[in-house]
């Protein structure tokens, strides 16, 4: 079998001693810390809806904006194949992925908090720049700061999440990011469908609104407590074992604490965090966590309709009016989504909701292929009626989406790693996942001008591989305390030949030898 099970009457297990209650104080610092999502977010879904409108295009990139005008009565799957355009959209993630190895020293030695209010400042100032440019130079420089805000948002914000949730519904509260990162792209989406109207700086107001998002996480997080875990980090004892008796609503707090405590002592004989991560005992945190996860939510080919829904409903024959409140439906979507997978992750568990929706979305990129091989050609308008139906499938595509690889892609990895490797795996994670970010958005329309309705099949085989990883490879994770993480892997048919109690052994009488030897 490939999963695992809660483990707690083996290995100093001590999670049916924890105890909880829900408090004012644990809501507020969870909806303030994961306002973190709504830099990412409003990000993801300004950025396409900017790049489809005229003036932009007009003012920063005339030769597309005469290629689409001299195209006005016909679609073409190449309208809006141009590096430079596409720069302006993953140069922000090239950024994001730099800054993260810098945001994992400052959440490390500094706290999670720190880097919350780092990003928010970074992300404040690249939001003007934005709305103020001038010129190519002016945006690229823009996006590199609201990358490095992005990169210090992302890798703070699921682990200040898990860290501060009870392990029952910790599924749910870490969610919180994904909750409001789809809420930023529906925010977004609606700004670019309003101020499409406005001629000829709407698309300024569009870009220049993500300050509004960095200045309520900024305020925000002057008064956000930092995690038990982050305090026990660093030696303030006392402060965290306070905090923890507040996020959880009772002084009970023995059992929990004293994990923490463990976790620690064990994390500060680590002096090489990165190094760690590729010994042989972390080799499923490494392979499941820092690479595969992360690498695979950006290959489900959902951010690339996230970042060009506009530009692709316009290639497929919609209006501009049109493309962006479809792209805004398809938000809405995700939205709803996230609220069912917050609803029942920690219910039914990460594997089954991975699996279920893996199968939904192969048989939406199969079907999205099929229609535009048969229906859509070069210089044809789409039917009406062949448009929604394509609209109704995204959104499918979506839902499937919005409650497994989306949400998931950033709660299961935060879930993985121990105290010693924690900062370190997160900006792993956050790295291999702007990776992909950018290459997808640099890469995507390039390739649907190259594969045409063969990329959503090439996707399709992608979920195909990703899912089959999940069933072989993950155990299930669902209301086991973050600090027990570990213990799953000595019971999963494939990684306890690495992180067995007889590796542990071994490794252990080897270190003797050495230590003996020199």
């Amino acid at each position: 079998m490939a999963g695992g099970g809660v483990v707690d009457s083996k290995g100093g297990a001590r999670a049916h001693l924890y105890e909880y209650r829900i408090t004012p104080y644990f809501i507020f610092a969870c909806i303030v810390g994961s306002m973190g999502g709504s830099l990412f977010g409003y990000d993801l879904g300004v950025s396409g809806g900017v790049t489809s409108m005229d003036d932009f295009l007009k003012e920063f990139f005339p030769g597309i904006y005469r290629r689409k005008q001299e195209h006005l009565q016909e679609t073409d799957y190449c309208k809006y194949d141009n590096q430079i355009l596409t720069l302006f959209t993953s140069s922000l993630y090239f950024a994001a992925l730099v800054s993260t190895f810098g945001a994992s020293h400052v959440t490390r030695n500094k706290g999670r908090r720190a880097s919350i209010i780092f990003g928010s400042i970074s992300f404040f100032i690249g939001a003007i720049l934005n709305a103020a440019a001038q010129n190519i130079a002016m945006l690229i420089i823009g996006r590199i700061f609201l990358g490095f805000g992005i990169g210090f948002g992302n890798q703070a914000v699921p682990l200040y999440l898990s860290e501060m949730a009870p392990s029952k519904i910790r599924g749910a509260v870490n969610q919180l990011f994904q909750l409001t990162t789809c809420l930023g792209i529906l925010v977004a989406n609606f700004v670019n469908y309003g101020v499409e109207r406005i001629h000829p700086w709407g698309w300024r107001l569009s870009l220049g609104l993500a300050a509004v998002p960095a200045i309520l996480m900024f305020i925000g997080g002057i008064f956000l407590p930092e995690t038990p875990n982050s305090l026990v980090e660093q030696g303030r004892l006392d402060e965290a074992r306070q905090i923890l008796e507040k996020v959880r609503g009772t002084p009970k707090v023995e059992a929990e604490f004293q994990d923490l405590i463990d976790a620690s002592n064990a994390a500060k004989a680590i002096k090489h965090p990165f190094r760690n991560l590729l010994k042989r005992k972390n080799r499923p945190q490494l392979i499941i966590g820092a690479l595969g996860i992360p690498a695979f939510q950006q290959l489900t080919g959902m951010n690339s309709i996230l970042f060009y829904a506009p530009v692709i409903f316009q290639s497929l024959g919609f209006g501009a009016g049109a493309s962006l409140y479809s792209s805004a439906i398809t938000s809405a979507a995700l939205v709803l989504a996230t609220f069912i997978s917050m609803a029942f992750v920690d219910k039914f568990g990460r594997r089954a909701f991975f699996l279920e929706a893996g199968c939904e979305m192969i048989l939406c990129s199969v079907a999205i292929a099929i229609t535009l091989a048969l229906k859509f050609g070069q210089g044809e308008v789409l039917p009406k009626g062949i448009g929604i139906f394509l609209v109704v499938v995204i959104c499918i595509f979506v839902l499937a989406y919005g409650r497994s690889w989306g949400p998931l892609g950033w709660l299961v990895p935060s879930e993985l790693f121990p105290l010693e490797t924690r900062s370190a795996g997160q900006s792993m994670v956050v790295c291999v996942n702007m990776i992909f970010t950018a290459l997808i958005a640099q890469c995507f329309l390039a390739a649907l001008c190259h594969l045409k309705y063969g990329i959503f099949l090439l996707f399709a085989g992608l979920i195909f591989i990703m899912s089959s990883f999940i069933f072989l490879l993950l155990p299930e994770t669902k209301q086991v305390p973050i600090e027990e993480i570990h213990l799953l892997w000595q019971n999963h048919w494939f990684w306890r030949r690495y992180c067995g109690p007889d590796v542990k052994s071994q490794e252990l009488q080897l270190q003797k030898k050495t230590d003996h030897q020199v």
